[in-house]
């Protein structure tokens, strides 16, 4: 018996359901770094990471706002009438969750961006870190080494 179809694949209007959903709440760094690029003004960054995380290395335009913060701060640092994009470390930590729950507490449109920082990074995107902006060779893991867009 197959592993893949054990479990059946869902009905078509689950299925649209689910993807429709699943990109209303996450974004990916790709086009993230597309809309800093085009200085897009609908979104606004947020590293929710500790102070010594954000000194380590961020988003270049990124907004450096804990998530223990957010309640407290958001107002004078997050415009309400733009999407927030959340991120943390990596695809193994919740952080971004964590933050993105708390911004739609507050009532902001929110986003959390799969692969955070990590993959920002290891994507060759630029970083901010305390010697000035950095960019790290593409992993080809992760995105192609040529510098064209993967497409997807």
């Amino acid at each position: 018996m197959s592993a893949v179809t054990a479990v059946p694949a869902a009905a078509n209007a689950a299925a649209l359901a689910h993807y429709a959903a699943r990109l209303a709440f996450e974004t990916d760094v790709s086009d993230v770094a597309a809309d800093l690029a085009a200085g897009e003004p609908g979104i606004v960054v947020v590293d929710s990471r500790s102070l010594e995380s954000w000194r380590q290395g961020h988003i270049q335009g990124a907004v450096h706002l804990p998530t223990a913060e957010i309640a407290a701060r958001a107002a004078e640092v997050v415009p309400a009438h733009v999407t927030v994009v959340t991120y943390c470390w990596g695809p193994g930590c919740n952080g971004a969750t964590r933050a993105a729950l708390e911004f739609a507490r507050l009532g902001y449109p929110v986003k959390e961006m799969l692969g955070g920082f990590e993959y920002w990074a290891r994507e060759g995107l630029p970083v901010e870190t305390a010697s000035g902006a950095a960019r790290r060779p593409v992993d080809p893991l992760t995105a192609p080494v040529t510098g064209a867009a993967c497409a997807c």
